[in-house]
């Protein structure tokens, strides 16, 4: 019986190994947070603390039981989970919580960082503009940096291996409440305190994986 299970849970194991996937059921129960969203001094703002008790736990960021065949540094998003790893050694990851906006459904696949900001401008879309024409003013020079930015503290602009801009960002966001939902706009938001954390792990270039998937 004893030899039945070991084999049961050998199975298992490699079946996580080969899709890549989070482990079920212990993974949750031993999650190591290590998340702190208090307020934060950055770049000559203060981003405000989020009432992390308002996030469901499961997009908070910590650290979890992840099998993969990516290289550590990998960067990985489930757009159905609503979740992004960074693949840590070790069968490991840092997960985060995300939002979904409708940009964020329109690509998948293999892409790197090309090129990361901290504060940058966000330059509303033209087919955005046209739904809201109180964008309208951000069409020329866009919206300056700023705790109202939507792409908040950070973004992570995606390319892909032809070196041609996939339009598919990673980025902060004020609206704490959109992570684990389909916004109505964007591609992929995180908590300011998240993507501040993720920005500082990696670097641009080619070896800046990211995989998408849908």
């Amino acid at each position: 019986m004893k030899l039945r299970k070991a084999i049961s849970g050998i199975s298992i194991a490699a079946t996580l190994a080969l899709a890549g996937c989070v482990s079920a059921g212990p993974e949750f129960s031993k999650q190591i947070f290590t998340a702190e969203y208090g307020s934060v001094k950055d770049g000559g703002y203060t981003i405000p603390a989020i009432p992390i008790d308002r996030v469901k736990k499961q997009y908070h960021r910590q650290i979890v039981t992840y099998f993969s065949r990516e290289k550590p540094g990998t960067v990985i998003v489930n757009t159905p989970q609503r979740h992004l790893y960074y693949v840590l050694p070790g069968n490991r990851a840092v997960r985060y919580g995300i939002g979904v906006g409708r940009a964020g459904f329109a690509w998948e696949g293999a892409a790197h960082i090309k090129w990361k900001q901290t504060w940058p401008k966000w330059h509303p879309p033209k087919e955005m503009i046209a739904r809201e024409p109180r964008l309208k003013k951000y069409e020329n020079g866009g919206q300056e940096p700023g705790l109202s930015n939507p792409l908040g503290a950070r973004a992570l602009y995606l390319f892909d291996n032809n070196g041609k801009d996939t339009l598919y960002r990673i980025h902060g966001s004020p609206e704490w409440r959109s992570i684990g939902t389909a916004a109505s706009s964007g591609c992929i938001r995180m908590m300011n305190q998240d993507i501040i954390d993720l920005y500082s792990r990696v670097s641009p270039g080619r070896q800046s994986k990211v995989v998408v998937i849908q």
